[in-house]
């Protein structure tokens, strides 16, 4: 052995609100079925996937954008109603996870 360590390759993906680059673990997959945009929690689901950050903000930044038909290549607004749902109980369990600071 050369005395390297062989880190693994960890995949990036854009995040379709913000446009930032992350990590792929870090980011909620998303699908195209039939006319609107689900979450791909185990990343199975097949056919084109869209990356998101699950945070409200970012959610809202891609839909506004428009960002979701264009990037699953469809013409007219994608329903997100699950998406949404889906991104606010991420970012409610995080509030439990982490509570904000108790100011004094």
């Amino acid at each position: 052995m050369s005395g390297r360590t062989h880190a693994r390759a960890c995949p990036q993906r854009t995040c379709v609100g913000c446009r930032e680059r992350a990590a792929q673990d870090d980011l909620l997959r998303t699908v195209r079925v039939e006319d609107g945009c689900v979450p791909d929690l185990r990343g199975t689901l097949p056919g084109r996937g869209a990356y998101v950050h699950p945070v409200p903000a970012c959610l809202d930044l891609a839909i506004r954008r428009r960002a979701f038909p264009r990037a699953f290549r469809v013409k007219g607004a994608l329903d997100t109603t699950e998406l949404r749902r889906t991104v606010e109980q991420a970012a409610d369990a995080e509030r439990v996870v982490r509570p904000e600071q108790a100011q004094p």
